[in-house]
């Protein structure tokens, strides 16, 4: 495979994230309830399940940002008694389903923040435009409106330009918190068209997502969340075709 300034697949066999006996929540309200899964280098990793399985509070513990307990493994390492700060220079990205952009800010301005993980490194500048013109290769639609600021933006760019800003710190391991949430089915299906093609990078993606049906068409693994524990997992295109998946998640979609 050719390099590529956001490449980041190494040739080790080692599952680039482990998690085992997971428990986390807010307070003492328990949200996960012993979750265990994992992603290989390079794969795209999806999770879906209903409104209150405890898919964002999956992301919340891997990113540090909530309490837990168990057994977390970045890169054949444990990152549980990790910062926030320490996970993202780790090379650990999350997309939160808020998109979280500084909306008076123009998009460059916007994508070059993302990629502060490198400041200090002398080769920092070179590489920062090296990963600004691939960025702008996956979203030719933000090259066009690079000056124009954040919060000027429809939906469907603003989740572009926030999957953008978190490719700019080159990470290993890219995290997507409801990237299809309200957005037009056309949108949607340019926003998954771009999962597809990050695969060329090498980056890993842990894609959690409502959208089951395009969820299970990009990933190359799934996991069906359900009230804090995984009910079910598997090949994604083997979940996409469980009884159980098109009867609870699928439905009528499933057979179009």
């Amino acid at each position: 495979m050719s390099s590529s300034p956001l490449s980041s697949r190494t040739a080790d066999s080692t599952p680039l994230l482990q998690v085992r006996d997971l428990h986390a929540g807010y307070g003492r309200a328990e949200v996960l309830h012993g979750l265990s899964l994992q992603a290989e280098p390079g794969s795209v990793v999806t999770v879906i399940g209903p409104n209150g399985a405890g898919k964002s509070t999956l992301l919340g513990a891997l990113m540090g940002v909530l309490p837990s307990r168990g057994e977390l493994l970045y890169q054949g390492q444990s990152i549980a008694g990790l910062t926030l700060e320490q996970r993202v220079e780790r090379g650990i990205a999350l997309v939160p389903e808020t998109r979280a952009l500084f909306g008076s800010m123009s998009i460059e301005d916007n994508l070059r923040l993302g990629s502060y993980r490198l400041r200090g490194a002398l080769w920092a500048p070179r590489a920062i435009g090296a990963d600004l013109d691939e960025v702008y290769g996956l979203f030719p639609r933000l090259l066009e409106r690079r000056r124009q600021t954040a919060g000027t933006l429809s939906g469907g760019e603003r989740q572009m330009l926030a999957i953008g800003r978190a490719l700019m710190g080159k990470p290993s391991l890219l995290m997507l918190d409801e990237p299809s949430l309200g957005l037009a089915p056309l949108i949607v299906r340019e926003i998954f068209a771009i999962i597809d093609r990050l695969r060329a990078t090498g980056v890993t993606i842990l894609l959690v997502e409502q959208n089951a049906r395009a969820a299970l068409e990009v990933a190359d693994h799934g996991y069906v969340l359900e009230t804090g524990d995984i009910a079910l997992h598997g090949p994604a295109r083997q979940l996409a075709g469980d009884p159980r998946v098109i009867d609870t998640y699928l439905g009528a979609m499933a057979q179009a």
